[in-house]
């Protein structure tokens, strides 16, 4: 994977990412790079890719389904599983098979696992556009989900924030 996040900007512009799509990338990153930093159990260059390519499916679409897209693009590109599965498991706080089955998508499992999913999928939900904001604002926006889908962003972001925290 490359140091400079030049790279991943310009493999966002090919996929057809637009402006708004890149900028919200980038503010992800920046927010994920804060986290990162703080542990040293996350890898920061894996969390800085994951970040900047979360959203590339939306080059695709625009649907929930993006994550998935995004997934498959980077396969076909050969990146690293472990690259792709950030890209995978970033929606709200992750999927169950059966979640992505119910809502039309492959019946993967899109949970995050590593600290590294685990804080990309919490700096995208920080970030509204490209403008910070609390998990409280985040889960309050996300009203029309699930009680057990605003329980599980909680408790991530509770999650992340711990393993982040200096002790």
């Amino acid at each position: 994977m490359p140091e400079s996040p030049d790279p991943y900007i310009a493999l966002l512009r090919e996929s057809g990412c637009r402006p708004k799509v890149i900028a919200h990338c980038r503010a992800v990153c920046a927010c994920a790079g804060e986290y990162a930093r703080k542990t040293p159990l996350a890898d920061p260059g894996l969390v800085t890719a994951g970040a900047l390519l979360h959203d590339i499916g939306r080059g695709r679409t625009h649907s929930i389904s993006h994550a998935q897209e995004g997934a498959d693009i980077l396969r076909e590109k050969g990146f690293p599983e472990r690259l792709v599965r950030i890209v995978e498991c970033h929606t709200g706080a992750g999927l169950t098979a059966d979640e992505c089955t119910l809502l039309g998508l492959l019946p993967r499992d899109c949970m995050p696992q590593t600290i590294e999913e685990k804080i990309v999928t919490h700096a995208d939900n920080l970030i509204a556009g490209s403008t910070r904001v609390t998990i409280d604002e985040e889960i309050a926006a996300a009203i029309h989900l699930p009680k057990k889908i605003r329980r599980r962003m909680y408790r991530l972001a509770n999650e992340v924030e711990l393993l982040t925290r200096p002790f």
